[in-house]
């Protein structure tokens, strides 16, 4: 790569966080030509939800895949990807709606999904960003939250026996409060709740996850987007998964970036030196 590092840090040409893929393979490729993106100068970050909805689940997992271990890209997981693992190993069957059936033939299917569940759920992309997949509830400090992380991504990334057990755990149809004592499975359900599930919530954290629609439609009471309880950050949250918002939310301490490219709309880029976002020529088919 030619990429050169100046104090002991890599420098680029270009950064690029891009939101929600799901498997949007072809508006994808026509993502990096617009971006002219190149891999021995340029470095990508995926804000979770590799896979699941679009046209090609399989390649999509298998370039980002490449381009990690290349060093030419980076990861964090969101809930389809960890609903992908919760699939492979058989703690959860697989949604009429995903169109990931193909990884689970493809003769690649374990080194794939042995190399998702060792991603991070949170990474920092510059000195001044945070990337998470929903977001950061406001009852947490960013050092509080990388901690959390932290927590869920060793069990992820423990031996299968501990996956086998963890996976079923992480699901429920009400959310968990969070409280000092919270411990064991409950606790770890909860940090996946607020990593890779939160729209709504209440200023001490509590969450809804009945509510996907757009700011303009009526929320439950005393629920507000995450991001509007502002409390002071010292990075700006970059976050993908809320596809009704279409990236249009664009705070100081908050960024939006799944386009809704599944859904018709298109993928998103936001270029980290100076906050310009790119947008894909194509939706996914």
């Amino acid at each position: 790569m030619n990429n050169t590092k100046i104090w002991g840090v890599m420098s680029y040409r270009h950064q690029y966080v891009i939101g929600d893929l799901q498997g949007c393979y072809s508006a994808y490729l026509q993502l990096l030509k617009t971006l002219d993106f190149d891999p021995s100068q340029d470095k990508l970050w995926f804000a979770g939800d590799l896979v699941a909805r679009g046209d090609d689940s399989l390649n999509t997992l298998r370039d980002v895949k490449a381009l990690c271990e290349q060093g030419a890209a980076a990861t964090i997981l969101g809930n389809h990807d960890i609903n992908l693992l919760a699939v492979w190993r058989g703690a959860t069957p697989l949604k009429k709606k995903d169109k990931t059936a193909p990884i689970f033939e493809a003769p690649d299917c374990e080194e794939l999904l042995n190399w998702l569940r060792f991603q991070p759920i949170m990474a920092f992309p510059d000195a001044k960003t945070v990337l998470v997949h929903a977001g950061i509830p406001p009852h947490w400090t960013l050092k509080a939250a990388q901690g959390y992380a932290r927590e869920l991504e060793v069990q992820l990334q423990a031996s299968l026996k501990q996956l086998d057990r963890l996976l079923p755990k992480l699901y429920s149809k009400t959310a968990d409060e969070w409280h000092d004592h919270i411990h064991g499975y409950t606790r770890l359900r909860a940090i996946a709740n607020y990593f890779t599930r939160m729209r709504l919530c209440k200023a001490d954290g509590s969450l809804e996850f009945s509510f996907t629609s757009s700011l303009n439609d009526q929320m439950p009471d005393d629920f507000r987007p995450w991001f509007e309880w502002q409390v002071p950050r010292e990075r700006k949250i970059l976050f993908g998964h809320w596809a009704a918002l279409k990236g249009e939310v664009d705070l100081p301490y908050a960024r939006a970036l799944d386009g809704g490219c599944v859904w018709g709309n298109c993928l998103l880029a936001y270029r980290l030196e100076d906050g310009v976002v790119i947008t894909s020529s194509a939706n996914c088919s």
